[in-house]
């Protein structure tokens, strides 16, 4: 079992600011675009160096989706900035007609995600973001785990033809994928070998993952662990190979039980390899005000549910 350890803590909005100000320096043809909310997605380095490239459209999201799909007819790659609350649910209209259905290649770049954006409660703590996006044809949709894994994303999806949301946090959390890491979309990250019960994580509980398999390694159970950052396309290789030698899944992620990881996971195994499945995730409730970790301890996100639901899943082997 490979050990990881913490680098340093960080919060992933810092990763995708950290990119865009990098691709802002490397590819004239970047562009950014916010809703207001600059210092919230550090997008300031970037608007502060490219002040012709950086458009501030206001509260004002569902334009900004229509401006970033008339810029990319001038050759350009716009990266949108804003919650990923205001990303979807408040602009899914101008995505899916402007965005997806032209195939249009903007970068919707969605922070401030799941139930760890804590304390501004269930209206702002959308839940359903990636299960809305993952269904619109040929959008690509990530959600990654830590600072340098966002960092890495944002630069692959700058050289990706097509839409994609990519999907990140508030908060500081463990930084632990070394830097030299290959991001590839689409291609899972297999982080710890087991044999026992095959654990595949999405954005902040990777980590939880990894802390669950150690304890359940000092129980005797031997748990395999793949960050799925890219649930859709997603890598059904990876779970299929890993699935074969542990007989047994737990899918883990700050997201609704519907539609989420979870679901696509199930889809890959219910054609082609039927075995016990068990989730954490959210259990078709809005969110609420409160500490990020008391959130996803009291949502049943953490490292002991996801251990909780190893050994669940390995029992009904």
């Amino acid at each position: 079992m490979k050990n990881f350890e913490i680098i340093n803590i960080k919060d992933t909005r810092s990763g995708f600011g950290e990119a865009l100000l990098e691709l802002g320096k490397t590819d004239p043809k970047v562009v950014a675009l916010c809703a207001d909310l600059t210092g919230s997605l550090k997008m300031d380095a970037f608007a502060d160096a490219f002040p012709d490239r950086f458009f501030q459209v206001g509260i004002a999201e569902a334009n900004m989706m229509g401006m970033a799909a008339g810029l990319t007819i001038g050759g350009y790659i716009p990266f949108t900035g804003t919650f990923a609350n205001f990303s979807t649910s408040r602009v899914y209209d101008q995505v899916r007609q402007s965005i997806a259905y032209s195939k249009k290649n903007v970068k919707i770049c969605a922070s401030h995600a799941g139930l760890t954006l804590g304390e501004d409660g269930a209206t702002h703590q959308t839940l359903e973001d990636m299960g809305m996006m993952k269904m619109l044809p040929g959008m690509t949709v990530i959600n990654t785990c830590d600072f340098n894994q966002t960092r890495q994303a944002t630069l692959a999806i700058a050289k990706h033809q097509g839409p994609v949301y990519l999907r990140f946090g508030r908060p500081k959390v463990p930084n632990f994928i070394p830097e030299d890491f290959e991001f590839t979309i689409g291609k899972a990250l297999h982080l710890v070998e087991g044999t026992d019960v095959s654990i595949f994580a999405i954005g902040h509980l990777v980590w939880h993952a990894l802390e669950a398999a150690k304890e359940l390694k000092k129980q005797g159970i031997s748990a395999e662990v793949i960050n799925i950052h890219t649930i859709k396309p997603i890598d059904e290789k990876a779970i299929l190979e890993s699935v074969e030698k542990t007989g047994c899944v737990v899918t883990a992620e700050e997201h609704q039980i519907h539609g989420g990881l979870g679901d696509s996971v199930a889809q890959v195994l219910a054609r082609s390899l039927p075995v016990p499945i068990d989730y954490v995730a959210v259990m078709d409730r809005f969110g609420e005000s409160g500490k990020p970790e008391e959130l996803l301890e009291a949502y049943g996100l953490d490292a002991a549910h996801i251990i909780a639901a190893a050994k669940k899943a390995v029992n009904r082997k």
